[in-house]
């Protein structure tokens, strides 16, 4: 099978992948089976296409839902082989009467603010049981506690908490989410990285990024110059 790259706006533009979203990197989906026995049938069908493929998803079997994410690990990036498998998997679904729930996709990571980042990523990587990738962000192999990263300061923070969540969510499904939070008391903080980012606070100022694949260096998005041609 193909082992070429598929960019990020690609992957969220291409036809036969409407069930599925990128999301930090991934290919993901979910599923909404009903039951577990019909999520269970779902999970056989998708083993024998993976095998098939010789290429295996994460996956992620709940009562009422079925969460898949894929990506090409050998090469670090989404391939045509992410968009094959994904392509199957959507096939699968349909054929049990399965639909996707695109606007419950989504990847959870915490960001703390640091001096310095060697100093305290011992700590944080023994008491969360956490493994380091070769950024040197933290990261739960079983891939079940959210992210940990840390953000480079040059002199401390003290206007607002050293903490903050980065919620990555579809990039179609990011504006109905912050709409929801500003309606339920939130302020939006500063838009001026969006589509890539918002920040958003809630009543106390303790603040949480809403990030998406766009406008980011490699999305593979098209330039006002190439749209214009």
């Amino acid at each position: 099978m193909e082992n070429s790259r598929l960019t990020d706006f690609d992957a969220s533009s291409a036809a036969d992948l409407t069930d599925w979203r990128v999301l930090l990197g991934k290919l993901s989906a979910r599923f909404a089976t009903g039951d577990f026995v019909t999520g269970a049938r779902l999970v056989a069908d998708i083993t024998k296409i993976a095998e098939s493929l010789n290429h295996h998803p994460d996956v992620d079997l709940r009562y009422p839902h079925l969460s898949v994410t894929t990506v090409s690990h050998d090469v670090g990036h989404l391939t045509d082989r992410d968009r094959e498998l994904a392509r199957r998997i959507s096939a699968a679904a349909a054929a049990l009467g399965v639909s996707a729930l695109p606007a419950q996709v989504s990847s959870l990571e915490i960001a703390l603010d640091v001096r310095d980042a060697d100093a305290v990523r011992p700590f944080w990587a023994a008491v969360l049981g956490l493994d380091t990738d070769e950024d040197g962000d933290l990261f739960d192999p079983a891939g079940r506690a959210p992210a940990l990263w840390f953000q480079q300061m040059e002199e401390p923070r003290t206007e607002r908490n050293r903490f903050h969540l980065d919620l990555t969510l579809a990039h179609d499904m990011a504006t109905p989410r912050i709409e929801a939070a500003l309606a339920a008391g939130g302020t939006l903080v500063s838009d001026d990285a969006a589509p890539s980012f918002w920040v958003l606070a809630d009543a106390e100022g303790n603040e949480v990024c809403v990030c998406t694949w766009q406008s980011r260096e490699g999305s593979g998005e098209p330039s006002a110059a190439d749209e214009g041609e």
